[in-house]
């Protein structure tokens, strides 16, 4: 069964948002975070970005340049009060899709121990 990339990453924003609620990133630290803390997840800075632009555009997090220490101004995200009520409707999702995982994984055991 072939993987669409919409489907791969489609957690990404949640995920964002979750680690932006920990700190603020820009965009290499946030790639470096999801890609390291996340045990399977994988993604590039095309996808980072992508999300980025979407979650400022809804809201959802805000941006600002860093042009005063010295080397590269780095465009830096944090995210936003309305980012964190989309958090929490996040939480909610994901703790009923997981309740259905759950449910999945049991049924499916059961049936493979009875074979």
């Amino acid at each position: 069964m072939k993987k669409t990339r919409a489907k791969q990453y489609r957690h990404a924003p949640a995920f964002t948002l979750l680690f932006l609620a920990r700190e603020k990133h820009y965009g290499q630290s946030m790639l470096n975070t999801l890609n390291t803390e996340l045990p399977c997840f994988k993604t590039d800075s095309a996808v980072v970005y992508r999300n980025f632009q979407e979650l400022e555009d809804n809201g959802l997090v805000k941006s600002f340049w860093e042009t005063e220490k010295t080397g590269t101004p780095r465009k830096w995200y944090e995210i936003t009060k309305k980012g964190l009520e989309k958090l929490a409707e996040y939480k909610t999702d994901i703790e009923k899709r997981k309740k259905n995982f759950e449910y999945f994984l049991k049924l499916y055991d059961k049936l493979t121990s009875e074979k």
